[in-house]
């Protein structure tokens, strides 16, 4: 009996000490299959930023660490992707990735690299590879082919570079916000295709932005899918004018009243000077 005893606890023991390996690592790696979870303002957090269609839409949901992707594979396009954006994540260090790669996640067929190649399109992110410095497994996620769209290359390095370093600027004013974005089809056949694989060209880009500070305020972002630069404020609208040009409700977990309010209309001042 003591020999059966002594084994008991030596087996207590081993399975309590694998058990706290497991939180250790779970801690120190978070999972590839989710997105990090919400450890700042309890007013925000991803599953806030997750938006739903009014409209039926083909969609494949994927969670990575850094962003959540809405894929859609008859335009081999994003729909939106969601994530959250803290200060600290906007000042981490991780080097830039460079090599564009096929989302292992998406089920079906989706763009590869060669698509874009001599295309005369850019490969635009929507996570930007520069809101993901924090981790060297979300900077290569970021370049997963299901986080990115044919965009014009004036676009792409004007004033879509300066929305995004708005946004930057913003996360660092309000400790974190929520950004949802993506590629907007006004039409079945968008601007084209480029490659082999079809990738449909999409009309223009949204953003929008929700932030907690003593209340929620929220702002969205249009630009058409061509060249031209403009004052940032011209590419503002409010939220539920995204909406209407998107078919997609965000932010519909807020209380309805609180929603209405924020989506309604905007304040420039909120976000112009964050700093």
């Amino acid at each position: 009996m003591a020999k059966k005893r002594a084994h008991n606890s030596k087996y207590l023991l081993l399975k309590t000490a694998i058990l706290i390996a497991i939180v250790l690592l779970a801690l120190l790696y978070p999972s590839k299959g989710g997105q990090k979870s919400n450890d700042g303002n309890d007013k925000l957090g991803i599953e806030l930023a997750i938006p739903q269609f009014t409209k039926s839409t083909k969609s494949q949901v994927i969670e990575h660490v850094g962003y959540t992707v809405s894929y859609n594979e008859q335009r081999r396009n994003p729909n939106w992707v969601a994530y959250e954006l803290t200060a600290e994540e906007v000042d981490g260090t991780e080097p830039r990735g460079s090599k564009f790669v096929p989302d292992p996640s998406v089920a079906g067929r989706q763009a590869v690299d060669n698509d874009y190649r001599n295309s005369g399109w850019d490969r635009g992110h929507l996570a930007p590879a520069a809101d993901m410095k924090w981790s060297e497994q979300a900077m290569d996620e970021s370049f997963y082919l299901s986080n990115i769209s044919p965009q014009n290359g004036n676009l792409n390095r004007g004033v879509w570079k300066n929305i995004e370093e708005l946004t930057r600027d913003n996360a660092h004013h309000y400790g974190e916000i929520l950004v949802v974005t993506g590629p907007v089809f006004t039409s079945k056949k968008g601007l084209g295709y480029i490659g082999n694989n079809r990738v449909l060209i999409p009309n223009g880009f949204y953003k929008v932005l929700l932030a907690y500070d003593n209340g929620y305020t929220g702002i969205g972002f249009y630009c058409e899918n061509a060249a031209g630069k403009k004052k940032l404020d011209t590419y503002a609208r409010s939220i539920d004018e995204i909406e209407e040009i998107t078919g997609i409700d965000f932010f519909h977990n807020l209380p309805d009243d609180i929603e209405a309010e924020v989506e309604s209309t905007f304040d420039w001042n909120k976000w112009k000077t964050a700093n």
